[in-house]
Formats: structure tokens, C-alpha cells, sequence
């Protein structure tokens, strides 16, 4: 077929080329033209000894006269009457043949091509018109053809005889492979299942935050089943023209039941299977058209055919509840962030190919990653190869995976920046304070590393990461945590007696942690455990005005206040800590400012005494002393921006003399 296709194009292309030859050779021929003068003129010009010579062409009647450079004329034609030779014609006009020089006149042959060259100069116009009139026809056709196929399903189709993910590949999501590996079966083995009653399920909604391997996870239930699998976005169901949408979804439901068994996998589904009539002012009828059609594809008449749509989303929260059902999608598999055994198992399959040196912990380097998810990992194992050939090393050290872990969570370092001595020193003042206050904090995590080296768009950072992994916080975490936001500001108070622009993420990062505090975990004493301030999101208008208050102005003065207490307190923990401990701030300050970055063995020999731990006896009685509470609901938890994951980083040294915006 595209041979043939590139033949006809060949062809036409041809014939353009060669109409446009001639035409050329024609016009430029037809420029060159020689001026016509009369038999009997040139008989005169004879006479007078001014021509040089006469020259015939056995074929034609035409006579090119070529005349003497000193007779002061060009060269010129004369046409001989019909039924006439030259000579007969020029003892005529009485020029004697005989007492003319012997080479004045010359005879030509016939040129064979003459004939030829005449055709063609009439026939190259013609196919040169014909030419366009075929091109013309070929371009109108095809965009006729890719007017007809636009209802046509983009999907992409992966067969299955040559699987390049399987389940070996995903790693950190035991659960969710096991009840995908059903669906395998049900592919598989039909019968097994039939025999017993047990329905094919119909759909597999993938749900989780960004980077935890719903794609991946699709394309290795494909692999292991070995059907045909079918790919396809939810943005490219729906475009400008009406009904196309509904158009393609039919066509792709159509192409699965020719390849049944089959998956079709359908990524960002949320893009198609928002809650219908949420719009301002009506709904967008060309999105609930689609959405109509999948619904109509996935539960409709025709339940005998062995089609299985995966879909993939991290926002279920706005997705039609009619798409959601049994019968449409029967399972829904939450993807989380893994925890340290999910990140070594994904750590081990991504550092596959990659020569690391002996010293290198996986288990270590798991522990130092919580929060990551495995597209950070797999960029994090990448990272470090990439620096190690950037080094030129043969293999990847625990320098290299230490140092992509920063790039990953605050972006690569910024040493060409240039900042005064007194912005360095207040920059590392601020991050001695974060790194002091953690250290001295029982409930606080550890602290991992301390650096005043520009990444990003922070001029510092601490890097705090805790021991093992944790559902639940405890007040007093929270409390510990925020003051360890407010310690770099209480550090610049205390040491420069001014405020800066540094601490501004600080403020913002304690006062959200202090609001959810009050409005959600109940963990004020003046408010009592109430949630303030309805979360469902708008779908249609989105997250920004998404709140909506439901509590009275008085309310809202007390939430304030209290958020405003639990700031000011915590600011005042942490002064009065590093006014304690001035001496460890001066030395953890100083050694920053010589080293720049300094690691958590070294912030700990600073110390004569154990770091504090957390005292969980409780009071008399045995019942613990700390209330746990869970932070949020799993699906409303949205993912936290690079550096938020381990505690960081404090202020990260806007130390401009503009105000902060």
C-alpha cells in the first residue's frame, strides 16, 4: 500500500518536473531567436562581400546567415520560398555559386530529433496541465480522506506477542499487582471462571498521586495476559466538532471487540469523566456526550465480549459517580507513595544495569527517601548515573546517590551565585537555628543534612528526615515542627536583631500547618474537635475558591486567634532553645560558613549529650500521653511539593532587601 502510494506520487512528481524542463528549453530557445531579413537582402549583403556564411539544415526552408565581424551587422534567418533551393534561388537575384568561396556555403543533415522536439514542445504543455489537474485532485482527496477518518479512534494498539513490561518490572505495589493478577486470569483462563458463575470485571480504576506507576502498571497487566492492548488518553477522545468524542469512543470499543480478549487502557480518564452538569451557566455537551458513550460502551447491551478498560486518574474525587459503579468500574486499586519496603523493591529494580560500588545501601538509601514515589526514584537512580559519568567514574557511589537525592527534592546546586559575606553568614545563622532546634527537639525527626549552598530557588536548606515511616502525627509533632519552622526567623532576631525575606516560606509553611491544626484535626483546646470549613471541592470551579464556610464570624476571629497562639508560642520555643544552646548555634554557624554543608554525624559531634527522644509513658493510670490523629483522608491528599516531603527547608535565603511578596 505505501509502496504503490509512493509510486503514484513518484509518477506525478515526474511529470511535473519534466513539463517544467521543456517550458524552460522552449521560452529559452524562443529568447535566442535570430532577426528575419528578405532572400533578396541577403543576395545584396553577398554581393558586398559582408557574409561569412550560409547554412541550411537539409530538413528545413530556413537559412542562417552569419555575417562578418567588420560589416557591422548580427547575425540573422531568411526563409527560401516553397519548392526552392538556395542556389536556384540566389542566381536569381543574380549571385553566381561558381565565383563564390568554396565554404560559404554549407549544407547541414537532418537533425532526427527535430521532429521529436516539435511534438513535444506541443505535448509538454498538456501533460504539464494534466500534471497539475491530477495533483489537484490527489490533495482534494486526501483531505477528504482525513476528513472522513477524524471520528476515528487515536488509540494506539500494542499487540501481545512481544510483552516488554511484566509484573517483574513494577515493584512497591504488591497489593494492587495482586488484584490486577485476577484480571490476568480472567484473560487467560475465561472458562475457569465461567464454570462458576464469577463475570469478567469490566473495568479497573488505577487511582493515586502522580508518579506511582498506574501507566506502568497497565502496560505489565498487558504483558502478562499477552492480548492486545489498546492506549489511549482521555484528552483525545473530545475535540472542537461536536460528537467527534462519542465518534472515537465507539470506534476504539469497536476495534476491541474485533481483537477481544483485549485491554483498553484509558490514561487521565478525569479529562472525559467529570461529574456531569457541574458547569457555570450549563454543562459542556460535548464532554458529557463522550462521557455518555463510555458509559454506554462499558455497561451496555452486549455483555459477551471479553473487553477489560483500565483507567488511571489521580483526581476520583470528580469523576461521575455513574462512571464509578459496579458493573462499569467493579474495582478500584489505590496506588500510594510506597513505604521503605516498596522504595528498596523499587530501588532494586531501577538501579537493574547499573554497576554501583560495594558500599552502596539500598536499605540506607531507602530509609533517607520517604515520601518519594517511584517516578522520583527511577529519576533519583538516574541522577546519580548521570553524575557519575559526568565525574567520569566507572560506577555509581553513595556521593552520587547522597547528591541526586538533593537534586531530586530542591534541584541542583547553585555554587556560581553570587552573594555578600553578610547574606552568607545570615544564611547560615538561619539554617543553624532549623538544624539546633530539631536536634533539641524530642519530636522532632533528625536531622539529615545541613547546606547554605544555593539549589533551586533556596538559598539553604535543612534536611530533616524521620526514622521509619508514619500513617499518623501527634500534636506534639505538629508542635515540634512548627517550632522548627520558626527557629531560622528566631535565629536572625536573636543574632542581627532584624528580619529578613528568608524566613518568609518558613511563616507561610507554620501558619498552613497551624490552620489545620484548629480546622481539621481539632487539636485546639479553645475550639474543641471540630472540623471548620467544608472541603468538597468544586468541579467545575477548582481548588482555589473550592472552601466553604460554614461556621460565623466569631468563629472565624477565635480560629485566628488561635492559630496566631500556636505560631507565637512556637516562635518563642524555639528562641528560647537557641538562646539556651547560643554557644551550639555560634558553632554550628561557623562550621557552615567553613564548610558550606555539613552532614548529620558531624552536626551530632558538635553535641556531648544523647539527642532527646519522645517520652511515651503518659500519666499515672497507663494511658499514653499523646493523642495520635490520622493528617488527612488518603484520597484528598494531595502530593507535597519538592522539598516539603522531609522537613525542610527553611526560608531558603531570599536575603533581598525588597519586601517578600
Amino acid at each position: 500500500m505505501g509502496d504503490s502510494r509512493w509510486v503514484r506520487n513518484g509518477l506525478v512528481w515526474l511529470v511535473l518536473v519534466v513539463a517544467v524542463v521543456a517550458l524552460w528549453m522552449t521560452f529559452a530557445s524562443g529568447g535566442a531567436q535570430l532577426a528575419q531579413r528578405s532572400i533578396g537582402a541577403v543576395a545584396s549583403d553577398i554581393k558586398n562581400n559582408q557574409v561569412a556564411q550560409l547554412i541550411q539544415r537539409e530538413d528545413s526552408r530556413e537559412v542562417r546567415v552569419e555575417y562578418v565581424r567588420t560589416a557591422g551587422k548580427s547575425d540573422a534567418t531568411t526563409t527560401l520560398p516553397p519548392d526552392a533551393d538556395l542556389i536556384t534561388v540566389l542566381k536569381s537575384y543574380g549571385v553566381d555559386p561558381a565565383q563564390l568561396p568554396p565554404d560559404l556555403i554549407r549544407f547541414e543533415p537532418a537533425s532526427r530529433w527535430a521532429s521529436w522536439l516539435g511534438a513535444l514542445t506541443f505535448l509538454l504543455p498538456t501533460l504539464f496541465l494534466v500534471g497539475i489537474f491530477v495533483f489537484m485532485m490527489r490533495q482534494a482527496q486526501g483531505s477528504n480522506n482525513q476528513a472522513m477518518s477524524f471520528g476515528k479512534s487515536r488509540a494506539r494498539l500494542f499487540t501481545g506477542n512481544k510483552p516488554s513490561v511484566t509484573f517483574s518490572d513494577v515493584a512497591g505495589v504488591d497489593e494492587a499487582k495482586e488484584e490486577l493478577a485476577e484480571v490476568v486470569e480472567f484473560l487467560k483462563y475465561p472458562d475457569k471462571f465461567a464454570s462458576l458463575g464469577a463475570r469478567i470485571p469490566r473495568g479497573v480504576l488505577l487511582v493515586g498521586p502522580p508518579g506511582t506507576g498506574k501507566t506502568l502498571l497497565s502496560r505489565a497487566v498487558a504483558g502478562e495476559a499477552g492480548v492486545p492492548f489498546f492506549s489511549i488518553s482521555g484528552s483525545e477522545f473530545v475535540e472542537m466538532f461536536v460528537g467527534v468524542g462519542a465518534s472515537r469512543v465507539r470506534d476504539l470499543f469497536d476495534q476491541a471487540k474485533r481483537n477481544s480478549p483485549c485491554i483498553v487502557f484509558v490514561d487521565e480518564i478525569d479529562a472525559v469523566g467529570r461529574q456531569r452538569g457541574a458547569g457555570l451557566g450549563g454543562s459542556h455537551d460535548e464532554r458529557e456526550q463522550t462521557l455518555n458513550q463510555i458509559l454506554v460502551e462499558m455497561d451496555g447491551f452486549d455483555s459477551s465480549t471479553n473487553v477489560i478498560v483500565i483507567a488511571a486518574t489521580n483526581r476520583p474525587d470528580v469523576l461521575d459517580p455513574a462512571l464509578l459503579r459496579p458493573g462499569r468500574f467493579d474495582r478500584q486499586v489505590i496506588l500510594d507513595r510506597p513505604d521503605i519496603q516498596g522504595r528498596r523493591s523499587i530501588l532494586e529494580v531501577h538501579s537493574r544495569g547499573k554497576p554501583l560500588e560495594e558500599d552502596v545501601s539500598i536499605e540506607n538509601l531507602a530509609r533517607q527517601t520517604p515520601g518519594f514515589s517511584g517516578a522520583d526514584l527511577e529519576n533519583l537512580v538516574n541522577e546519580a548515573a548521570i553524575l557519575a559519568a559526568r565525574r567520569n567514574k566507572k560506577t555509581v557511589g553513595r556521593d552520587e546517590l547522597t547528591e541526586a537525592i538533593d537534586r531530586v527534592i530542591a534541584g541542583p546546586q547553585r555554587k556560581s551565585r553570587v552573594i555578600s559575606e553578610r547574606e552568607r553568614t545570615m544564611t547560615a545563622y538561619h539554617e543553624a537555628g532549623h538544624a539546633l532546634v530539631a536536634r533539641m527537639l524530642p519530636n522532632s525527626d533528625p536531622v539529615r543534612k545541613v547546606s547554605i549552598v544555593a539549589r533551586g530557588m533556596m538559598g539553604g536548606y535543612t534536611r530533616v528526615v524521620p526514622d521509619e515511616d508514619r500513617l499518623f502525627k501527634t500534636k506534639a509533632q505538629f508542635e515540634d515542627d512548627l517550632a522548627v519552622f520558626m527557629a531560622g526567623h528566631a535565629a536572625e532576631m536573636m543574632v542581627f536583631e532584624e528580619q529578613s525575606t528568608g524566613a518568609a516560606n518558613d511563616i507561610e509553611r507554620a501558619t498552613g500547618v497551624a490552620r489545620r491544626m484548629v480546622t481539621e484535626f481539632g487539636m485546639s483546646a479553645a475550639l474543641g474537635p471540630l472540623a471548620y470549613g467544608k472541603k468538597d471541592e468544586l468541579v467545575f470551579l477548582g481548588r482555589e475558591i473550592s472552601e466553604q464556610r460554614n461556621y460565623s464570624d466569631e468563629v472565624a476571629y477565635r480560629i485566628d486567634q488561635e492559630i496566631s497562639r500556636l505560631v507565637g508560642e512556637s516562635h518563642e520555643r524555639a528562641k528560647a532553645i537557641l538562646t539556651a544552646h547560643a554557644d551550639k548555634l555560634e558553632a554550628i554557624a561557623e562550621l557552615l560558613i567553613r564548610e558550606e554543608t555539613i552532614e548529620g554525624e558531624e552536626l551530632e559531634s558538635l553535641f556531648d549529650t544523647p539527642r532527646p527522644q519522645p517520652d511515651l509513658v503518659g500519666p499515672p493510670g497507663g494511658r499514653p500521653a499523646t493523642r495520635f490523629v490520622q493528617p488527612q483522608p488518603p484520597q484528598e491528599q494531595r502530593p507535597a511539593p519538592h522539598g516539603e516531603r522531609d522537613l525542610p527547608p527553611s526560608g531558603h535565603g531570599k536575603w533581598s532587601p525588597q519586601p517578600a511578596d
